[in-house]
């Protein structure tokens, strides 16, 4: 039997012009939910891929080591100028089909169009955090660093004690950035057939010419995870305030 709050919304959504007539078929739910949950498990995946990836590409550049820092600058160039679509597409259609070539048939490839969307996405912000750590760490006074050698330190203590915990408080607005932008490339994932929720959407509002009313269900979604991570970027950004510096 159906839910008679269901019943009473999909009613009134109907008398101001808007169908939610999908929600009473349990395939398109499930298929809708399971598309929530998919973006949802992306979305905790690919945050963090990002975050290490992108300290680990600031480490590089700041280096000081061509060796290192060379191929990590080539990397950052590539993927922060073109198009995260563009660089999904060839993952998933070149990168992959050489793989699976490579391991003698698509039977043996591991990676799945999930795993192109985590490696593809992640990375992309990782380039952009990176770029944000790296002015963080570049903009670290000389005399700091120069006191942190004068005590004893590395160059591998220097950047872990002193450089990275003052470039990630002043980078810590643009991290979020980049943060709430990956969570919108999420839906690149479309493209390949992965069932995130613009993809659930999109088999649905094929079939119910309901175009409007998702949309409109996937800027709330989107809205909600990104204000939650906006907020948290801004409480953290505060405890981590070092009274005098920055500000």
């Amino acid at each position: 039997m159906q839910d008679p709050f269901l019943q009473r919304f999909i009613e009134w959504a109907g008398l101001v012009g808007l169908n939610f007539d999908f929600l009473t078929s349990r395939f398109e739910v499930d298929m809708w939910l399971q598309g929530m949950v998919t973006t949802l498990t992306l979305v905790a995946i690919t945050l963090p891929v990002s975050l290490v990836f992108g300290l680990l590409f600031a480490a590089a550049l700041t280096s000081g080591r061509p060796w290192l820092a060379g191929p990590v600058r080539a990397y950052v160039e590539l993927t922060r100028n073109t198009p995260t679509l563009v660089q999904l597409v060839f993952a998933f259609l070149v990168i992959n089909m050489l793989i699976s070539q490579g391991l003698g048939g698509a039977e043996n490839n591991p990676f799945t169009s999930f795993f192109w969307v985590v490696a593809v996405t992640g990375l992309h912000v990782a380039a952009f955090h990176a770029e944000a750590l790296r002015g963080g760490i570049e903009a670290v006074p000389a005399t700091t660093t120069e006191a942190a050698r004068g005590v004893g330190f590395s160059r591998f203590q220097v950047l872990r004690f002193v450089e990275l915990p003052l470039a990630i408080r002043s980078a810590l607005p643009a991290i979020t950035n980049n943060l709430v932008n990956l969570v919108k490339l999420t839906t690149v994932g479309y493209a390949i057939s992965v069932n995130e929720i613009t993809y659930a959407s999109l088999m649905i509002w094929t079939q119910r010419d309901n175009v409007v009313e998702l949309m409109i269900v996937l800027l709330l979604f989107f809205s909600a995870i990104n204000l939650a991570i906006a907020r948290i970027g801004l409480l953290i950004e505060r405890r981590l305030a070092v009274p005098g510096y920055g500000r």
